[in-house]
């Protein structure tokens, strides 16, 4: 059965459908009409139909968030007034041929189901699967009910399982219960099947490893995003029966707590109804209970210190495992230094740098287009221009030795000025015309 246990789905909604689908009948016959039994008799129509069915059913596989699917399913799915598309095998031949689907089967062949009670039935028959698959190949079209699995969906989910364990509270354990991490699962995965297949998608990545001990199945993760998981050894097996002891010594202290809270209880209410006796016997049954309670503690406590020490000698032991791998690359990047060639090394920089300083020096006291003289000849021109410029000198006249007179104050000249002012007023007045009279006679010993 593709589902088993649950109605097959109905009809997909019309928002996940293409406009044409209820607009364009001629376009719809078309596409609802069988393949040709060779793709060479028209090629543009056969691409064009394939190309339309592949994209609807991947796309109604994530509409739908189910890594399984099957003929049937999506025969009913796709049904639209009364009719079925007649070339969904074909269309899903080709998507198992792509790789974008893979038969439940198969895939459960590939890696080992036998942890899974209804994944022995194939465990038994893989070699004979993995024969026929590899003769047959992925030719022949799938039966109505056969299961087909979505690839790239289950891998998708697969990876949001691991994420999902890693950023809750019981990744800070390697190994965790198959039920507890069921229950994680519960929203992302809608049925155990379906858990099952991603376990197996994880179990094929090799993030997971899976044993089952003493009746119960225990899971092993990789511890990292990108890291393979180590196969299951005894130290996991044996963390995983103390978490077990934690977990039931943690449980009965509870118990043990509530039974000795409900004792206090009945001796209060015994003491009320005036019955000292019974209250003694509860009084009694209190004091027996807390001593259990205090030696669960003792032994809860050594429980949690063995799981302390494991998990710190996994740290430790990790912290090692860096050391000697950062020793031995150190070793490997100084395998060919030493000290007398690191002196050696050195040496040779300063002589190279004395040497180019030799060059620079050569080079600068070189002279170029023979314009390099002699210093004597150069002294010799100098003195002789300065002799020259001696005879050519000007004679010029004496300095006067006459003492200059006291400054004049700002009183004085004003009173000059005045004066001035006067002179030139009665000067204009005794001249009428100014501009017809010589220079000379202003009276004025220019």
């Amino acid at each position: 059965m593709c589902s088993p246990g649950e109605a097959p789905p109905g009809p997909a909604p019309a928002g996940d459908l293409p406009p044409e689908w209820e607009t364009d009948d001629e376009r719809m016959a078309f596409l609802f009409s069988a393949f040709k039994q060779s793709r060479e008799v028209n090629s543009t129509e056969w691409d064009s139909k394939m190309a339309f069915w592949v994209g609807l059913v991947l796309a109604r596989g994530r509409q739908r968030g189910a890594v399984r699917t099957c003929l049937r399913e999506l025969q009913n799915g796709f049904e639209r007034r009364g009719s079925v598309p007649l070339g969904l095998g074909t269309v899903l031949r080709e998507l198992l041929r792509r790789g974008k689907l893979q038969r439940e089967s198969d895939f459960m062949a590939s890696v080992d189901s036998s942890w899974i009670s209804w994944g022995v039935g194939v465990f038994i028959l893989k070699p004979l699967k993995w024969t026929l698959s590899s003769v047959l190949g992925d030719s022949k079209i799938p039966e109505e009910e056969e299961v087909l699995i979505y690839v790239e969906l289950l891998q998708e989910k697969a990876e949001e399982v691991y994420r999902l364990y890693q950023n809750s509270a019981l990744s800070s354990h390697p190994v965790v219960a198959l039920s507890e991490l069921r229950s994680l699962c519960a929203g992302l995965c809608p049925d155990e099947r379906t858990f099952y297949l991603l376990l197996l998608q994880l179990q094929k990545e090799k993030r997971v490893t899976i044993l089952e001990q003493n009746g119960e199945k225990i899971v092993k993760f990789a511890r990292g995003l990108h890291a393979k998981v180590s196969p299951m050894n005894d130290v996991d097996i044996g963390v995983y029966q103390l978490m077990q002891s934690e977990q039931l010594l943690s449980q009965k202290v509870e118990s043990l707590s509530q039974e000795a809270e409900k004792c206090k209880e009945d001796a209060r209410s015994a003491c009320r109804a005036g019955k000292k006796q019974l209250a003694l016997r509860c009084l009694k049954s209190k004091r027996r209970t807390e001593r259990r309670i205090e030696e669960l503690h003792s032994k809860l406590d050594a429980v949690q210190g063995i799981l302390d020490r494991i998990y710190a000698s996994q740290t430790d032991q990790m912290v090692f495992n860096a050391y000697q791998a950062g020793v031995g690359a150190l070793k490997l990047s100084m395998k060919d230094v030493t000290v007398e060639r690191a002196e050696n090394l050195v040496d040779q920089i300063q002589e190279l740098c004395d040497t180019q300083d030799e060059v620079a020096q050569t080079l600068a006291g070189v002279g170029i287009n023979g314009l390099e003289m002699d210093t004597e000849e150069l002294e010799k021109e100098l003195d002789s221009l300065l002799q020259d410029s001696s005879k050519d000198s000007v004679d010029l006249p004496p300095a006067p030795q006459k003492v200059l007179s006291p400054p004049i104050s700002d009183a004085e000249l004003e009173a000059e000025l005045e004066k001035l002012s006067v002179s030139a007023g009665d000067l204009a007045q005794n001249t009428p015309s100014a501009a017809s009279e010589p220079k000379t006679a202003l009276g004025l010993n220019l």
